[in-house]
């Protein structure tokens, strides 16, 4: 069961920012309205961190990817494998 979260306009998340702390360190999520409208949530940082993966960037996962599945030890030649995908024709003429 998720627990419902407490809505409060801008001017009054300004006002309240200490409580409104408060309530999301004891596991509650605050929305932030504008004119009515749902525009922000505020959670706490565990909350956050749960919801929100590391990034990390694709060199270091391909890297991983690799140790992982032992890519090295099957000692595959990329140049090989992919000799012939490139298109080798010179393209289309360009008239300048």
């Amino acid at each position: 069961m998720t627990k419902q979260a407490n809505q409060y306009s801008i001017a009054q998340a300004r006002d309240r920012l200490a409580s409104i702390v408060h309530e999301v360190e004891n596991g509650q999520s605050v929305e932030i309205t504008r004119r009515g409208k749902p525009v922000a949530v505020i959670l706490s940082l565990d909350e956050y961190n749960r919801v929100v993966p590391d990034k990390v960037c694709f060199g270091k996962s391909l890297e991983k990817f690799r140790q992982d599945m032992g890519i090295a030890e099957l000692e595959i030649d990329p140049d090989e494998i992919f000799r012939n995908v490139r298109d080798r024709s010179p393209g289309r003429e360009v008239i300048l």
